[in-house]
């Protein structure tokens, strides 16, 4: 297949975005909270290549980043916090950018009792209406610009910005110096430079959210038992008058079926609300809850 150079340069900005930037940044929340970060860096006996976890449908979904409660190279733990990351030159469907990824999250929260942060880490051109729909869903976002990223570039003699009127053969010419040029300790001298032009405590902030948000406790635990029961027929509406003023034991009403449904409010205000189809189910939701609310304590103690 053949590869644009913008495609190519943009692969090229991408990869230093999510390893180089993000994945430190995590890895050292990941490191004080002792938890597992799976990421496409770290190989793991227990899944492929993609870093795939259910949604509520069964539907299998990849993430860029899974904090983890418990994991380790073999064997999976329960996920506590979900991440996309992603770099854009430009600022064209930008939108569309902001509704996948969120609505690629979201599920995470309504299936994991624990997924206690959801976010994105996106730099580039994303623009206020792109942004303004992650926050409104309740996903944290972590953005750096565009001319901040290119800066930090610039100051070490790195180009990784063009005109949109340059030629292809001279935007290959730009990707191929930048390949050649970025090697890993250049990455990591970008990434110092970008923490001296956007400051260090931005970082800190994202950083301080994350362990905020796992940090939070239950307050207050609810179990609902809904109980349905099969239809009572009737063939005129005085019956069912009759039958409506009578004393009624709907318990009685032919099959019941249950429902139960485990719901979940923190100190920071935030709720998880889920349908079980049994005991079992609410006894393993209220195990992940339970281990959180453990692991967080002990770390404070």
């Amino acid at each position: 297949m053949i590869v644009s150079a913008g495609h190519k340069l943009g692969q090229i900005v991408g990869d230093w975005w999510e390893q180089h930037v993000v994945l430190p940044l995590l890895q050292d929340v990941a490191n004080e909270l002792g938890l597992f970060l799976d990421n496409r860096f770290v190989e793991r006996t227990c899944r492929g290549g993609k870093i795939l976890w259910p949604d509520s449908d069964g539907n299998a979904v990849d993430y860029d980043y899974v904090l983890e409660l418990g994991g380790t190279v073999a064997e999976k733990g329960v996920p506590v916090a979900f991440l996309e990351s992603f770099w854009r030159r430009g600022a064209r469907h930008s939108k569309d950018k902001a509704r996948d990824d969120t609505n690629k999250l979201l599920p995470m929260r309504s299936t994991y009792p624990t997924a206690r942060f959801l976010a994105i880490a996106a730099c580039g051109e994303f623009t206020e209406p792109a942004r303004d729909y992650v926050r409104t869903r309740e996903v944290e976002l972590f953005y750096i610009s565009k001319v901040n990223i290119v800066k930090a570039f610039e100051k070490l003699g790195l180009i990784i910005d063009y005109p949109d009127s340059m030629s292809e053969a001279d935007k290959l010419g730009l990707v191929n110096k930048l390949d050649e040029l970025l090697t890993t300790d250049a990455k990591n001298a970008a990434f110092e430079e970008l923490k001296k032009t956007v400051g260090l405590g931005s970082f800190r902030a994202f950083q301080t959210k994350i362990s905020s948000s796992l940090s939070a406790m239950p307050q207050e635990i609810r179990l609902f038992v809904l109980t349905r029961t099969g239809p009572v027929v009737f063939q005129t509406t005085d019956e069912v008058r009759k039958f409506l003023y009578s004393d009624i034991d709907w318990s009685e009403l032919g099959d019941a079926e249950c429902e139960y449904v485990y719901d979940v409010i923190y100190t920071d205000g935030s709720e998880f609300s889920v349908t079980a189809s049994g005991i079992d189910e609410l006894k393993e939701l209220h195990d992940q809850v339970e281990t959180l609310q453990r692991h967080m304590s002990n770390l404070c103690e």
